[in-house]
């Protein structure tokens, strides 16, 4: 029995449909060889897919179309920060999209990093990495940052009432209470946006 190969796939698995990873997030088990052998065995035996290079994803699957759908581009700028121990923050159409406040796909996906800049081509996006002082942005939780970066994105103007019930419904109580404290020195105009999306 390979014991390692279970280790690997047990937590794949714990992880859920969609999660994207590299070796990196298994170092704790097993050297950097061992697991690049057993994730190229389980991309070969289609358990997991090769999203970009040394990123591998653990597919959803449409059961109406019967395929593996395409890999999460947030889950792997999420990966790839992780390898490297970068911390990101989505920015513009990035965040509209993880936030479900467009139905768009963007043909680029940019985030801000404390990392060099980079860039990577997963399928037809382009994933951007743009290095910045992230500690500049005040920011401690990451979902402060995506809901920030959408509503900027957005404009005062181009804000209803349904992209408030939106993002609301999308965050837990929980959440709302970080946000809303996380984001107390922001921009006034999306601080009070902010205001209504956490607030009961």
């Amino acid at each position: 029995m390979n014991t390692l190969r279970n280790k690997i796939v047990s937590r794949i698995y714990g992880n859920g449909r969609g999660w994207c990873f590299t070796r990196s997030d298994f170092l704790d088990i097993a050297s950097p060889d061992a697991i690049d052998v057993n994730l190229h065995r389980l991309n070969n035996e289609n358990i997991i897919t090769r999203a970009s290079r040394g990123v591998y994803c653990y597919p959803k699957h449409s059961k109406l179309l019967n395929v593996f759908l395409s890999p999460d581009i947030d889950q792997i700028a999420s990966a790839i920060a992780r390898k490297f121990n970068w911390e990101i923050q989505p920015t513009g159409d990035a965040a509209l999209n993880i936030l479900g406040l467009s139905n768009q796909v963007p043909g680029k996906f940019t985030y801000l990093s404390n990392g060099p800049s980079k860039e990577y081509k997963i399928e037809n996006i382009d994933l951007i990495f743009k290095r910045t002082a992230l500690k500049n942005s005040g920011f401690k939780y990451r979902k402060s940052s995506i809901v920030f970066q959408a509503l900027k994105a957005l404009g005062e103007k181009n804000i209803s009432g349904e992209t408030v019930k939106t993002i609301r419904g999308i965050l837990t109580l929980e959440e709302r209470k970080k946000v809303l404290k996380d984001t107390e020195k922001t921009t006034a105009w999306v601080y009070k946006i902010i205001k209504q999306i956490c607030q009961d």
